[in-house]
């Protein structure tokens, strides 16, 4: 059994569809979609990704910011989700029933709970299991809103093989701002908490775990086309900020699949600043992940980044990372 997972910032679902999102979904049919900067209500969001997908979403409470969504198609079956960024057992209100609501889950706008919402788009209910229950994590700053969005498969690649996926929007930070790097060490330190907990197999909720997205920080020299530019002195290539990338792919053994499949050689960007002609030069950064267990990395058999054509044919200023896993 394969399992195709693609992760993608759409930077604004909305202006995706509008620049052909939904082409590149319909060709490239990712058994699961995770995504970035959806920055739109549930219900908008759930239309454009369309039926074939149960969507989960968490919102930012900032409107027109962040904003993360996990799209799973109709069949596969789902077990829990769990909605922003905690540590512990502590740290989540408590559990939902099913067609339950929380304040923690509406987009403002009136859209349905996401239990809600799932129930109401799945063809099939006999053959696909609707969440058990959702958890809301407490004490989410609103800037740390949107950003993180966990959801259990439990049965991803067949055989049992269950896999924790997480939709993470990492802060961006701006170099020259104190306030924006403080914001976005203190999120980098509570996502190595969470990481660690996932590190562990006993304290994972499932055998696997998979966290992709948009991390907004490069790994290695051969992951942004002007390094020597940007080495401490852009956001994104500070020393510090991949301090927190060297631990998890050292001390908390995470793989980064994209590397572990391509090996030391400069591979495909994924992210290209709309300045000049970056994207027409190529003059990229690998800052889009997918990181995994390393039990799990051994099944990754493929990956690819799905570069438009030409800068007119973009639908964001990332592209797909779409990588294949099988037993």
């Amino acid at each position: 059994m394969q399992v195709i997972i693609a992760n993608v910032n759409v930077n604004g679902i909305r202006a995706a569809e509008r620049k052909g999102f939904g082409q590149w979904l319909a060709q490239a049919q990712p058994d699961v979609l995770l995504m970035q900067e959806v920055r739109a209500p549930e219900s908008v969001a759930r239309e454009i990704v369309g039926s074939d997908y149960c969507t989960w979403i968490h919102p930012s409470v900032i409107a027109g910011r962040a904003g993360v969504a996990v799209a799973v198609k109709a069949g596969i079956q789902v077990e829990q989700v769990r909605s922003g960024l905690s540590v512990g057992q502590d740290g989540w209100l408590e559990e939902l029933p099913d067609g339950g609501a929380s304040d923690g889950d509406s987009s403002g706008e009136g859209a349905p709970s996401s239990l809600d919402a799932a129930q109401s788009v799945l063809a099939e209910p006999e053959t696909v299991q609707t969440p058990l229950y959702m958890r809301v994590a407490q004490e989410e700053v609103p800037v740390d809103s949107g950003r993180w969005l966990e959801v259990d498969l439990p049965d991803a690649l067949g055989q049992g093989h269950g896999v924790t996926l997480i939709s993470a929007y990492l802060h961006s930070g701006v170099a020259s701002s104190a306030e924006k790097m403080s914001a976005k060490y203190t999120h980098l330190q509570r996502v190595s908490e969470r990481l660690k907990e996932l590190s562990q197999p006993h304290q994972r909720p499932l055998e696997h775990v998979l966290m992709a997205g948009d991390f907004n920080i490069v790994h290695t020299q051969e992951d942004i086309t002007n390094w020597k530019g940007n080495h401490n002195k852009t956001a994104g290539v500070l020393d510090d900020e991949i301090a927190y990338l060297d631990r998890w792919f050292g001390e908390l053994g995470f793989v980064d699949v994209q590397r572990a499949l391509t090996g030391d050689a400069q591979v495909a960007y994924t992210w290209w600043s709309n300045r000049g002609k970056a994207f027409d030069n190529n003059v990229g950064w690998r800052i889009d992940y997918q990181i995994v267990d390393p039990a799990l990395a051994q099944l990754a058999r493929t990956q690819r980044v799905d570069r438009a054509q030409s800068y007119e044919q973009r639908w964001s200023d990332h592209a797909p990372l779409v990588v294949t896993y099988g037993l």
